[in-house]
């Protein structure tokens, strides 16, 4: 192998570190349909704020994610959305395509984009 070789494997590899976990991967369905704060994720995964964060610097630190401030709010998005189709893949590896769907806005959601009143 050469050293190119090598270094690409590498990257894979750590980009499928940061893929797996069930979290992750959730908190990435999430955004796969734009921008949202982690209270709206909060709401949506039914998980704590600091369990949340931790798994978002994972993905951060991988670039996969991006986050930026609002006020008191902290929003992440999604920059390498290729990323799904990876994750399409490993769900049709590992079961029936489309099962697992988070809902994208929950009653119970306190967040800006769910309640924008609340801005």
């Amino acid at each position: 192998m050469t050293a190119a070789t090598t270094d690409a494997a590498t990257e894979a590899a750590e980009l499928f570190k940061a893929l797996a976990h069930p979290t992750r991967v959730a908190i990435l369905e999430v955004l796969r349909h734009g921008e949202e704060c982690v209270c709206h994720m909060e709401a949506v995964l039914g998980k704590r704020q600091a369990y949340i964060s931790q798994q978002l610097m994972i993905l951060r630190a991988a670039g996969i994610v991006l986050d930026r401030r609002d006020g008191l709010n902290m929003f992440y998005r999604v920059v390498r959305p290729e990323v799904f189709a990876v994750l399409d893949a490993a769900r049709g590896l590992a079961s029936e395509p489309g099962s697992g769907t988070i809902p994208l806005r929950p009653a119970d959601c306190p967040c800006p984009n769910c309640h924008p009143a609340t801005r």
